[in-house]
């Protein structure tokens, strides 16, 4: 009797093994593209620990792997790698398709009122869920987070940069868009490349500079070539981390809620705040102790107003009026929502 209960007993073992077995099997891994070198202030601060907090949410049934430095796609193609699943989730510089998330990109008109990267990320996000028409230009996949840099400035290579005169004929890197508006407005020649080759193509003297955050100077090494400062309010980019729509549609519920409980607002607030906003001193420190000259130049107030004059509120009105015209008569109110919440 009692060894036909230890083979009952060890038949049931075997069956809970089995069972449970799946459970333990079933380890979700997404492939995750990022155009960043993997040692960059943004991948160490915060694309690392929100995969951790990721895979924390998950109970470790999520796991992450990244792919940096466009070892799976190039920057410019995320986007489609994404929908078309050679990546399961991508880093995405929208500057690359200015056509394509032209609402969302409405906060980077050039002279709003955006006090750092945290503030914005938060605007943004908040936009995106008031505004259907901007969820729209997400329908082909599952956007994760979204968040936006400070407002970039200017760093050059030959010509200290001291008044918008000074800015026209320059080659200048820049993201498309009302980005690139400003820059033409200026007088100066916006150039579009992915941000791998801008560093060569300083050095080369194939463009004289590009607009920057401490983030991308640090990543970069930007100041390697580039002595340059002008330190002014251009305008800021936006970012968003997406996931392949069919991989998303297949996760299970309680996982999809898991991610989401690290992403969305709170997830998308603290990118912007690790990724841009705390590494200033270290970037300054880290040029001095290299040796690396610094020309700097703060734009003054009277130089600032000149340039808004110019490529501010009229860059506004014409990005409007552009929007109009491509059937998206909800520019101006996505606009006036932008700035009643930026200036809050």
């Amino acid at each position: 009797m009692t060894k036909k209960r230890l083979g009952i007993g060890f038949i049931g073992i075997v069956l809970v093994l089995i069972l449970a077995a799946p459970s333990f099997a079933q380890v979700i891994k997404l492939r995750l593209a990022d155009q960043n070198p993997p040692q960059g202030w943004g991948p160490v601060n915060a694309l690392q620990p929100w995969i951790k907090k990721v895979e924390a949410a998950t109970k470790n049934r999520v796991k992450i792997e990244v792919y940096p430095s466009q070892t799976l796609c190039k920057g410019p193609d995320t986007w489609n790698a994404v929908k078309s699943g050679v990546a399961d989730m991508g880093w995405c510089n929208h500057g690359y398709w200015p056509e394509m998330t032209s609402l969302f990109e409405t906060i980077t008109l050039p002279g709003l009122p955006c006090r750092s990267s945290e503030h914005g990320s938060g605007v943004l996000y908040q936009l995106y869920e008031k505004f259907p028409s901007i969820q729209k230009e997400f329908k082909d996949v599952h956007p994760v987070l979204m968040w936006t840099s400070p407002p970039r400035f200017l760093i050059t290579t030959k010509r200290l940069v001291k008044t918008m005169e000074d800015m026209k004929g320059l080659k200048l890197r820049i993201s498309g868009g009302p980005p690139s508006d400003q820059l033409k407005a200026f007088g100066a020649i916006p150039i579009q490349m992915g941000m791998m080759d801008i560093y060569e193509a300083m050095s080369k003297g194939v463009i004289d500079g590009t607009d920057s955050s401490w983030e991308a100077i640090s990543s970069f090494k930007f100041y390697e070539v580039a002595k340059n400062y002008t330190f002014t309010n251009l305008s800021l980019y936006v970012f968003s981390i997406i996931m392949n729509k069919e991989k998303w549609d297949d996760l299970p519920k309680d996982i999809q809620q898991a991610i989401t409980s690290v992403s969305g607002l709170e997830g998308s607030k603290l990118f912007g705040r690790n990724w841009y906003d705390d590494i200033e001193p270290s970037v300054i420190e880290k040029i001095k102790k290299e040796g690396i000259a610094m020309n700097t130049y703060t734009l003054p107030p009277e130089e600032v107003k000149r340039w808004r004059s110019v490529a501010g509120e009229p860059v506004w009105k014409n990005w409007v009026k552009k929007m109009e015209g491509k059937g998206l008569p909800e520019a101006q109110q996505i606009l006036n929502t932008t700035l009643e919440m930026l200036e809050k």
